[in-house]
């Protein structure tokens, strides 16, 4: 493999491949740091989803958690192309990985972002500025809603995240 891909992931200090919407992520990662006061512990990178489909488990990630008060509220997909194609995709992901909705999904390429209310389905903004800060998190922190998902819905989001998730299945 060519050394030339290899850069050191920002958060985790790990060795990853520079390919796809990893160049994306890696400022976004320095974004929420330095800019939205998170510490790099607050954020879990490639966090693991496992979704069944026809009684099988398809493994996949979620690009970036975000942590406060010891509860997910961002759940980030980091993109190279179209941010608007993946808002689905993480708004399945933000409702499907823990046992409770994460309040915030987010679809960005770190220069712009869709900021989505999880439990609505809703487009809040589309500015990457409006990402809140770990400060206005912490405010605001009484007012989130860590609901859990719909059992009934369940089944149809993992066919949906699925479908639109099939590139990073298995890697």
């Amino acid at each position: 493999m060519n050394m030339d891909y290899i850069i050191t992931d920002y958060i985790t200090g790990k060795a990853v491949r520079n390919i796809g919407p990893e160049g994306s992520r890696q400022i976004f990662e320095k974004f929420l740091v330095k800019d939205k006061g998170f510490e790099k512990k607050d954020i879990r990178v490639d966090e693991e989803l496992i979704v069944q489909f026809k009684a099988d488990d398809y493994v996949s990630v979620i690009d970036l958690i975000v942590f406060c008060q010891d509860k997910a509220v961002m759940a980030i997909t980091c993109v190279a192309g179209s941010i608007g194609s993946y808002e689905r995709e993480i708004l399945a992901g933000a409702r499907l990985v823990y046992d409770y909705q994460i309040p915030f999904a987010i679809s960005t390429d770190a220069r712009n972002a869709v900021i989505m209310n999880t439990l609505t389905g809703k487009t809040l903004h589309q500015d990457i500025e409006n990402i809140p800060s770990k400060k206005e998190l912490l405010k605001n922190f009484a007012a989130l809603e860590f609901k859990k998902f719909d059992e009934t819905k369940k089944e149809r989001e993992m066919i949906i995240y699925r479908s639109f998730n099939l590139e990073k299945i298995n890697i």
